[in-house]
C-alpha cells in the first residue's frame, strides 16, 4: 500500500526545510520581559497587517481565543454566537470555565450569517437578564465546511455591533484562507473587528501558535490574562521565527489547496455526500443518505490508505494543507470513490 494520505486536519503540516532553518537561526530573548526580538517582530508584523495597534503571541487558537473574548466579556456576562462556533465547540468550555462569559448561540449556518437575526438576539442592560457584551463569527467556518463570510455580511454585523453597543470578536483561524478565496484585503477584515484571533499553525504551516490583534490598551491587558492561563513563554523565538516565514512564503500558496480541496469534493459529489459547496480547503460530508456513517467510512478509508475526521456520527471531513500535493490528492480520491460505491 502507498504511504497514508492524511487528511484528518491542517493541524498536521510540518515545518518545511525553509521554515526550519530560519527557526534554527532565529534571534530570541525572553518574551515575558517583552525581549524576544523575533516575537515582537511577528506581532508588529501582524498587527499591521489587520490595521490594529498591536497583537499578542500565543501557544494556540484556543488560548487566543479565549484571552480576547475575555478582554470584551466581563465575567457573568454574555456572548453571542453560532452553534457550531468554534469558541463554544471546541475549546472545552474555557470561555465559562476561564472567564466567567455566558454564552448563548443562534441556530448553526456556517457562513450565512443573517445579521438581522443576531441583531434580535443582542440583550441590553437591565430587566435582571444576562446583558451581551460581545458578538464573535468564525472565519472560514469549519463546521460550516470552510465556508467564507461575506465581507457584505462582516459589514451588517459591525453595524448591528455599533448600534448595540457591543464589541465583535472574529474567531480568524483560517482567514488567511478567506483572504485568498474572495481577495479581500487582511486589513479589510481588520476594520471590522475589536479582537481577532489569527492561527499559524494550520494553513500557513508554522508548528505552533496564533496571535490576538487588538488596540494597543486590549494586547496589554491580553499580556496578563496570558500569563495568568499558564501562556507566558521565554525564549519562543524560534516558534515566531516559523510563523513570520510562514506569513512571508506560505499565504498565496493556499490556492494551491484550495484547487485540491475541489478535486476531493468533485470526486465524491457524484454520492450524495457533499455536505457544502467548497470554497476553501475544508470538505465536509453529510452522510444521512448513505449507507455509511461516518465512523465506517472513516475505518474503510483508513483499510484504503486515507484517513479522514469523524466530527458526528453522520458527518465527516476531509482537509487540504501543506503537504498533501496532487498525488496525495489523486490516491485519495480513487480510495473515496471505491469506499463510497461499494
Amino acid at each position: 500500500m502507498a504511504d497514508l494520505v492524511d487528511l484528518r486536519s491542517d493541524t498536521l503540516t510540518r515545518p518545511t526545510a525553509g521554515m526550519r532553518e530560519a527557526m534554527a537561526t532565529a534571534e530570541v530573548g525572553d518574551d515575558v520581559y517583552g525581549e524576544d526580538p523575533t516575537i515582537n517582530a511577528l506581532e508588529a508584523e501582524v498587527a499591521a497587517l489587520f490595521g490594529h495597534e498591536a497583537a499578542l503571541f500565543a501557544p494556540s487558537g484556543s488560548m487566543a481565543n479565549q484571552i480576547a473574548l475575555q478582554l470584551l466579556v466581563p465575567p457573568g456576562d454574555e456572548l453571542l454566537c453560532d452553534a457550531d462556533a468554534h469558541v463554544v465547540t471546541y475549546e472545552i468550555g474555557a470561555a465559562a470555565a476561564y472567564g466567567g462569559i455566558s454564552s448563548r448561540t443562534w441556530p448553526a449556518v456556517g457562513a450565512d450569517i443573517d445579521p438581522e437575526t443576531v441583531a434580535g438576539m443582542v440583550r441590553a442592560d437591565g430587566y435582571f437578564a444576562v446583558p451581551t457584551r460581545a458578538i464573535a463569527v468564525e472565519q472560514t467556518h469549519n463546521r460550516g465546511g470552510g465556508g467564507v463570510i461575506p465581507l457584505a455580511t462582516l459589514r451588517e454585523l459591525r453595524g448591528v455591533a455599533d448600534v448595540a453597543g457591543v464589541a465583535l470578536h472574529c474567531d480568524g483561524a483560517r482567514i488567511w484562507h478567506a483572504h485568498v478565496a474572495d481577495g479581500v484585503p487582511l486589513i479589510e477584515y481588520g476594520r471590522l473587528f475589536d479582537t481577532m484571533s489569527v492561527c499559524l499553525s494550520k494553513g500557513l504551516g508554522a508548528p505552533v501558535g496564533s496571535l490576538v490583534v487588538g488596540s494597543a490598551e486590549k494586547i496589554e491587558r491580553a499580556r496578563m490574562i496570558r500569563k495568568r492561563m499558564g501562556g507566558g513563554m521565554r525564549q519562543a523565538g524560534i516558534l515566531a521565527a516559523a510563523g513570520r516565514y510562514a506569513l512571508a512564503h506560505h499565504v498565496d500558496r493556499l490556492s494551491e489547496d484550495h484547487a485540491r480541496a475541489a478535486r476531493l469534493a468533485e470526486a465524491v459529489a457524484p454520492f450524495g455526500v457533499l455536505a457544502t459547496a467548497v470554497r476553501t480547503n475544508l470538505v465536509l460530508l453529510d452522510l444521512t443518505k448513505h449507507a455509511l456513517d461516518a465512523r465506517a467510512l472513516a475505518a474503510a478509508a483508513r483499510e484504503q490508505g486515507v484517513l479522514i475526521s469523524v466530527l458526528g456520527p453522520r458527518t465527516a471531513r476531509l482537509v487540504t494543507y501543506l503537504g498533501i500535493d496532487d498525488d496525495a490528492v489523486t490516491q485519495a480520491s480513487t480510495a473515496l470513490t471505491r469506499v463510497l460505491s461499494a
